[in-house]
């Protein structure tokens, strides 16, 4: 699990069939102190309804992933978990 913050969207014309309806976000894990970046930002599928600015929890755990997708062969690896109050 990381902490991260949403900085923006995205969207392609052609992805896996077990990503279609999903909303991708762009997230940019962020250091202990909440601010700092830590890393390259990821992309996350969303199913918590976060949005731009909102700090979030995300994993790459697959089991949890593929369960939210109801796919045991999707290739996302990246899921929001959690948004910080």
């Amino acid at each position: 699990m990381l902490a991260g913050r949403v900085v923006g969207t995205a969207t392609a014309t052609i992805k896996h069939p077990s990503m279609k309806g999903w909303r991708l976000l762009l997230v940019q894990p962020t250091a202990a102190d909440g601010r700092s970046p830590d890393g390259d930002p990821v992309l996350a599928v969303d199913h918590l309804g976060a949005g731009i600015g909102n700090q979030v929890i995300i994993s790459s755990d697959g089991k949890h992933t593929q369960s939210v997708l109801n796919d045991k062969k999707t290739p996302v690896r990246w899921a929001i978990i959690g948004i910080a109050d």
